[in-house]
């Protein structure tokens, strides 16, 4: 039996110049971006091929292309050499947690303004510590918090689940958002009952937003009629100021407002939605994630009083 292959320190740097061969398709060019000779250069590619059993590259007039075997091995070692990479970062961020890559998940009306707010104000404090953000449907969000695939979340509403740590940042009014030209517009607030019977456009069930305006229509006795669903808030404002209907919205943070459109205070009931933080119950996470996530919940407590 053919023993298990064993990477060490010369094969995870032969890996490394397989990547680059793999993309430059020329030994003398993919040796210069290395800094090495190309004798060793190719010295390292041999090493791999016999530690495989096959050729990698198929040598045509001075280049070399990757052969079946090639492109099989190279979808693995991007893998490999990506995961080794992560794991330096995270090993880096629990012995200096100055350093080290936070990501982050959030809801994609959270990417106009409070994700960047947060992420520039904590890099003038730990400006090593680096972020990788991810934007999506609450739904998935939250996901993609309890498969690990994010650090920490940022989405409305509270998912259920004890497994998941919920701390409300903040809240955001909601508003009617009407076409300038509706009948409505010019009333400083309205009942929800007042637009039972009107076309609404929003966005998708899986989002946050769509789910609070439909628990707020039901409370209020009626089933909004959704005649268009979107994925983003720019583009659900367009459609109102279009004529396409009416929709339940926040302010707009930092998007470009609309003439077009008017926001209407509804009345009557408490139409708001708590903006919080999701970490996962009972995971071990690296210093950088513990102070960033300290930092948030330390800058709520300040905006709060």
């Amino acid at each position: 039996m053919r023993p298990a292959h064993k990477l060490g320190r010369m094969e995870v740097r032969d890996l490394r110049w397989f990547l680059v061969l793999a993309e430059y398709e020329h030994v003398t060019d993919a040796a210069a971006v290395v800094s090495v000779g190309q004798p060793t250069l190719s010295r390292a590619i041999g090493r791999l091929e016999r530690e495989l059993g096959v050729a990698l590259f198929d040598r045509v007039h001075g280049r070399v292309r990757l052969n079946k075997y090639g492109e099989v091995f190279r979808a693995h070692a991007v893998r490999a050499v990506g995961e080794l990479d992560s794991a330096s970062e995270r090993i880096a961020s629990l012995v200096d947690p100055s350093t080290g890559t936070v990501v982050l998940g959030f809801t994609q009306s959270y990417g106009t303004w409070l994700v960047p707010e947060l992420v520039a104000g904590y890099k003038e404090l730990a400006p090593g510590v680096d972020f990788e953000l991810h934007s999506d449907a609450a739904d998935r969000v939250v996901d993609d918090l309890r498969h690990d695939r994010v650090d920490i979340a940022f989405v409305s509403p509270q998912p259920a689940g004890n497994d998941v740590v919920w701390a409300e940042l903040a809240e955001e009014e909601l508003f009617v958002l009407l076409p300038s030209s509706h009948s409505l517009a010019r009333r400083s607030e309205i009942a929800l009952t007042d637009v039972a019977a009107e076309r609404f456009v929003g966005l998708s069930p899986e989002y946050g937003l769509r789910q609070i305006a439909d628990r707020l229509c039901a409370d209020a006795g009626f089933a909004p009629h959704w005649t268009t669903t979107c994925s983003e808030l720019p583009t659900l404002r367009a459609l109102v100021a279009a004529g396409q209907g009416i929709s339940i919205v926040p302010a707009a943070h930092g998007e470009q407002s609309s003439r077009d459109t008017v926001l209407v205070r509804i009345g009557g009931v408490r139409a708001r939605r708590s903006i919080g933080m999701l970490t996962t119950a009972g995971r071990p996470y690296p210093p950088a994630v513990q102070r960033f996530r300290d930092y948030v919940l330390a800058r709520a407590g300040s905006a709060a009083r």
